[in-house]
């Protein structure tokens, strides 16, 4: 017969005080038996070894009411576990007691009142020691009780952020919720509480903390160190909960990036990502310097390794700090290489499983349709070509982690579900948006150390997807704006003084610049975003590359079949206000990197783009505006992912079919291929060998011919390899130029290394005089050069002639190198 009320006490050897405690259960629901109705109290002994199911059988003589659920062939299992057991009952409502009572027994009523008076569907009541209005008749010994707080504070953060007192063991349910609740759980210890709690709020469900009387009872069983306990119950409750699909999903993400990199793989030591340019050196020279920073206690921000005597300001280039310094060991152990694979190869997998986290908890049912979009926004066509060069562009595994702190603050910080109420709940929602803001500011802070043109392109990204969604779902907006902005200000406080002196070191110290100068066609053709980019399955190298600057920009390229499948996506969902934000979103970005102007296909018209607007503001004048396509790949993404969603669960079989078909048919040809590679130059023994150090006094510097820069960065290798232990002039960074302090890419050229560079690529040897070896000891005191280098190369022979003449001297053969000795050039 159904009960209006049960009362679940687990007990494990409470023989002494379960008697009084079932008197004063009986005798508090009988005093008001029109408020309680028909009633049951269940006690589940726990594997007692005392008399606990005799004082049970004693007091259901006195009151059949009162049941026994006893201990199963296991003996003491916990408190989980007995819960378990004891809540699958007949109660409209559950109420769970500890055996001391420590809260008693009249606190139901208020438990009780906050229940049936709520307006807004409460789910539970649960007492709060916590709460400001609570009252603590008796307190635990000081240390005890600042251990036990410690403890809460720490679940509180890990799993139930809001709920001020996790694990008071006096909680109101409604029944039915409270069974499927219990039903779904798996842990047998104190951490059950924790996890009933999560799946109130997973499940949407209302929680409301109560304040209520509490007494420290001696003899307790729950201890400091149980809260420390629970902490582990929850790290192995949530690896059991990672569905073996999820595991599946991102060990093919895994696989993945292997293949696409299984030729570097292959030979460390000797292979090079054919179409990464000098990207590969700068981007090794990058983890090397900061390994060397580091572990002699030096500036990360700043060094004089490359561009001797001036330096280069390592936070106003790529230097991906977020990961080359968790990667010293790495690179200190390995070398720079390994490094360098490492975060492409795990960057890239890391960036789809977050997508697969972020669709599969938010936007669709289906696992696979999640990796499906998840697929397309890691590995779409401009992210691989980025993945060739840039891992800052393509190693993006905080946005959607981002994003998603940013859709919690939408929420009012609830995350979709929600605890608190009445006065307790409006403080609770802002507790909530604050830790949601901070924790927004810190992973933006992170995101500035792994890139920042990413992120001012998420934020882009974000900003126009709220604005157009505001526009297609105006009462969601004007119930998000007030958390959001609130959060947005918080995770703005977090953030600034965070990175305010990177920044400024990054803005206004040695060798910042202003602007990057990118040329004028750094937009996209508008043919490109229905063209194969070069490395895809069908692609073809010789219709794509004169569609953008060079290989690894190749930003759009998503090929005409998946713009077409976004089409048929977009109007078949258009009645959703996520799909109609996606559209525009997706439209004007793709507008937006066309640059300030373009060219309209097949013809010699020239119209302005909008891009106009933005290309001499602060922070978007060094943007390369082609980017900006690639917010469509997470658009695109998760269009696709909605669209297979719903295609899987469409009851017509022709219908699932074809469209899966469809969207198959519109990914393959753009499935990437795996990165081509080429065997790189050898490092001179001379640098290898360490020779070079006879002829470097302290504060000199290796000068090779020609001097690195960003068509030839070979030298920068040689300090990879070995150790930066030497300094180099010229190289290949973003630096200023010019008294405007223009960004270039790579040193102020100087007349002998713009000689040395023609003569190089094929430039005939002029007429070498006084005047032109007067320029090279001025240059070589300038560089304070101790030693000039040519190691093999094309043109060798002309170069060599060259240096002997604007340095009087032939030169010798040493390590595989031909070397000047010039330390007393100045």
């Amino acid at each position: 017969m159904r009960a209006d009320l049960t009362v679940v006490v687990p007990a494990y050897n409470e023989e002494r005080r379960l008697g009084p405690t079932l008197d004063a259960i009986r005798a508090h629901l009988n005093a008001n038996p029109g408020r309680w109705g028909r009633w049951e109290l269940i006690v589940v002994d726990d594997g007692s070894t005392d008399g606990t199911a005799d004082a049970v059988r004693a007091a259901a003589a006195r009151e059949p009411r009162i049941l026994l659920v006893e201990a199963d062939e296991r003996g003491n299992r916990g408190k989980g576990h007995a819960l378990r057991r004891g809540v699958a009952s007949r109660g409209a409502r559950v109420l769970v007691t500890d055996a001391d009572l420590a809260t008693p027994i009249e606190e139901l009523d208020r438990l009780d009142k906050e229940l049936s008076q709520d307006e807004e569907g409460l789910a539970a009541a649960i007492g709060s020691r916590a709460h400001p209005e609570s009252s603590i008749d008796v307190h635990q010994r000081r240390v005890r009780e600042w251990l036990g707080r410690l403890g809460n504070r720490l679940i509180r953060a890990v799993a139930v952020p809001g709920i001020r007192d996790t694990q008071c063991g006096f909680k109101l349910f409604d029944g039915a919720k409270a069974r499927a609740a219990f039903a779904d759980a798996r842990l047998d210890g104190w951490g059950t509480d924790v996890e009933i709690l999560q799946f109130f709020r997973r499940a949407g469900w209302q929680v409301a903390e109560v304040p209520v009387r509490w007494a420290h009872q001696a003899g307790s069983k729950v201890r400091p160190v149980d809260y420390f306990k629970v902490l582990g119950e929850l790290v192995r409750l949530k690896a059991r909960r990672v569905r073996r699909v999820d595991l599946a999903v991102a060990a093919l993400f895994l696989l993945a990036s292997v293949l696409l990199y299984k030729g570097l793989w292959a030979d460390l030591d000797h292979r090079y990502l054919a179409d990464s340019g000098q990207d590969q050196n700068q981007w090794e020279w990058f983890f090397a310097v900061t390994a060397d920073n580091v572990t002699h206690l030096r500036n990360p921000f700043f060094t004089t390794a490359q561009n001797h005597p001036d330096g280069v300001n390592l936070m106003a280039n790529t230097v991906m700090l977020g990961l080359s310094v968790p990667f010293v060991p790495v690179t200190l152990a390995f070398g720079p290489t390994t490094t360098w694979a490492l975060v492409l190869t795990c960057g890239l997998a890391a960036t789809a499983v977050a997508w697969y986290w972020l669709l599969a908890k938010r936007l669709v049912r289906s696992r696979w349709a999640a990796a499906t979009g998840a697929a397309l926004c890691a590995f779409a066509p401009p992210m691989i070509s980025h993945a060739t060069a840039h891992p800052n562009f393509a190693v993006l595994f905080m946005i959607p982690v981002i994003l998603d702190r940013a859709l919690r603050l939408c929420e009012g910080g609830g995350g979709g579900g929600g605890e608190g109420h009445s006065a307790g709940r409006g403080a609770g929602d802002g507790k909530r948006v604050v830790r949601d803001g901070v924790l927004l500011g810190l992973f933006a802070t992170y995101q500035i150390f792994l890139g920042e043109e990413p992120l001012l392109l998420a934020a882009m990204g974000m900003l126009l997807f709220a604005g157009f969604y505001a526009l297609a779902h105006r009462e969601a907006a004007r119930a998000a704006w007030r958390p959001l902005l609130k959060g947005l200000g918080v995770a703005a406080a977090v953030c600034v003084p965070l990175v305010a002196f990177p920044l400024y070191w990054q803005f206004f110290g040695p060798q910042s610049y202003h602007s990057v100068l990118h040329g004028d066609n750094a937009g996209n053709s508008p043919l490109a975003f229905l063209e194969f980019s070069g490395r895809a399955l069908l692609g073809d190298e010789a219709r794509a590359d004169p569609l953008a600057m060079n290989r690894t920009e190749q930003n759009a390229f998503f090929g005409w079949p998946l713009a077409g499948l976004a089409f048929a996506l977009a109007l078949a969902l258009w009645r959703r206000p996520l799909v109609k934000a996606l559209t525009f979103t997706g439209l004007a970005a793709a507008l937006l990197s066309l640059g300030p102007r373009f060219r309209v296909p097949y013809t010699e018209v020239i119209l302005p783009g909008p891009w106009r607007a933005l290309a001499h503001q602060p922070l978007f004048e060094s943007v390369i505006e082609s980017r900006v396509a690639m917010i469509c790949a997470p658009v695109l993404g998760i269009l696709v992912a909605l669209g297979v969603d719903g295609v899987r669960t469409s009851p017509d079989r022709l219908a699932r079919t074809l469209g899966l078909t469809a969207v198959g048919l519109a990914l393959l040809p753009i499935v990437p291929t795996p990165m081509p590679v080429r065997e790189r130059p050898d490092v001179p023994a001379f640098i290898t060998e360490g020779t070079w150090r006879r002829y470097v006094a302290e504060g000199e510097s290796v000068v090779p011919v020609p001097l690195p820069d960003a068509g030839n960065a070979e030298a920068l290798h040689w300090q990879s390899a070995t150790k930066p232990d030497f300094a180099v002039p010229g190289g290949y960074f973003n630096g200023p130029w010019g008294p405007d302090r223009i960004g270039i890419y790579g040193a102020s050229p100087r007349h002998t290394s713009n000689l040395l560079r023609d003569i190089r690529y094929g430039a005939a040897i002029p007429a070498i005089g006084p005047e032109w070896r007067a320029q090279a000891r001025a240059d070589l005191a300038f560089w304070r050069a101790g030693v000039v280098v040519l190691a093999p190369q094309d043109n060798a022979e002309a170069l060599r002639d060259a240096v002997s003449r604007l340095l009087g001297q032939p030169g010798e053969r040493a390590g595989g190198a031909w070397v000047w000795d010039v330390g007393d050039a100045r």
